[in-house]
């Protein structure tokens, strides 16, 4: 199509600007191929199309008159998609998350996307495609995480000069996603039907420092404080590859007094791994598996994964009326939306604060210092 009517986000302003652009390919019979993409001079859709036909037959009766903007074809998706992985992913991405945009690239992207030049995937062709994969049976989460990688690859040619603008992505809504957690009494079941200290121990440090496997299995002694009574989350294994934690953060755990009695009594010097094999050896996911759901069967519990453990220490935190930003911060969330799944457990908390209304409207200064806050007269009083 050599007239259409561009749209582009403004990055600065965030402001969605529109203009009618002329994009010409003329084949000359000396077999050059030339193109020519402009502005239109008069913005409408007649005023261009009448532009685009002087300004074709300008190019072929090779007349000096035309000022032209000649640029660079733009690449095929395909051939940009492999530059992408070869270039950007590897060197900013973590192993797995490399392996992760190329199976998306491989299995939806290119076939879709791949013959297409990148200035010829619009927001037609996108939504296109999210009615594809929807009719395919993909969820909505999973079709966004393709848009995601989508839209990083054109928003990368942009930057290199391939692209003059990025289509505009809607991403699908969402519906929030339920959680299985277990109760006090299934937690305490679960750590006593543990069939060995090493499950038993990595049982209990799972419920009660929130630790996703990866950061379990890479969890080193020199990582355990057990004089001061923390841990420092340093590390995380993916697919038998040590990396930094999730949003490439660290952070440290506060241990309560059942975690840090246990770990002392499971020191061993079979190597600096917390949680390994006999012989010192990394676990594998797939080992830790059948250990817990064997707890389970013991304690007439249903099938859990690791994870229930990491949303069962947040869950059990919510209930028990720890704010929402500390809960953010012990799981190491990198938004506080992520924590947000946690706050309909701790209704109490907000009903109590809502009560802090109905007391008097000059608080004594008892009830000022138990909330820890003064008004700017007591602070004065104060200080005098």
């Amino acid at each position: 199509m050599s007239v259409r009517r561009r749209k582009w986000r403004d990055p600065e302003t965030g402001v969605t600007k529109e203009c009618w652009m002329i994009d010409v390919v003329v084949e000359h019979k000396d077999g050059r191929r030339e193109r020519v993409r402009k502005v239109a001079p008069v913005q409408n859709k007649r005023a261009a199309e009448q532009y685009e036909r002087e300004l074709r037959a300008e190019l072929v009766n090779g007349s000096p008159k035309v000022e032209k903007e000649v640029v660079e074809e733009a690449p095929r998706f395909e051939t940009f998609g492999a530059e992408f992985l070869s270039t950007y992913a590897k060197n900013n991405n973590k192993p797995s998350e490399v392996r992760s945009k190329e199976a998306i690239l491989r299995v939806h992207l290119m076939p879709a996307f791949g013959k297409l030049r990148l200035d010829a995937i619009g927001p037609k062709e996108v939504e296109t495609y999210k009615a594809r994969k929807l009719t395919e049976g993909l969820s909505p989460k999973s079709v966004n995480n393709h848009l995601t990688v989508l839209r990083r690859v054109l928003a990368l040619a942009v930057e290199w000069g391939k692209l003059r603008t990025v289509p505009v992505i809607r991403w699908l809504r969402v519906p929030e996603q339920p959680f299985d957690f277990l109760s006090f009494e299934e937690a305490a079941r679960l750590t006593s039907a543990a069939d060995s200290s090493l499950w038993h121990t990595m049982i209990v440090v799972g419920l009660r420092t929130g630790l996703r496997q990866g950061e379990l299995l890479a969890l080193r002694w020199e990582d355990v404080d057990l004089a001061a009574g923390r841990l420092f989350v340093r590390r995380s294994v993916v697919d038998g590859i040590v990396g930094t934690p999730k949003n490439g953060k660290g952070r440290e755990v506060p241990l309560g007094e059942e975690v840090l009695r246990i770990l002392k009594a499971f020191r061993h010097l079979r190597g600096p791994l917390v949680f390994c094999a006999e012989n010192g050896r990394m676990l594998k996911k797939g080992e830790c598996k059948h250990p817990l759901w064997r707890a389970c069967r013991r304690a007439d519990l249903r099938r859990i994964g690791w994870h229930v453990l990491r949303h069962t220490f947040a869950s059990h935190l919510a209930m028990k009326g720890v704010a929402l930003k500390a809960i953010q911060e012990l799981l190491g969330h990198a938004t506080i939306e992520m924590t947000m799944r946690y706050a309909h457990l701790s209704p109490d908390v907000r009903r109590g604060a809502v009560k802090l209304l109905d007391g008097p409207s000059t608080p004594d200064e008892g009830a000022v210092q138990a909330h820890g806050t003064y008004t700017a007269h007591e602070r004065r009083s104060k200080q005098k």
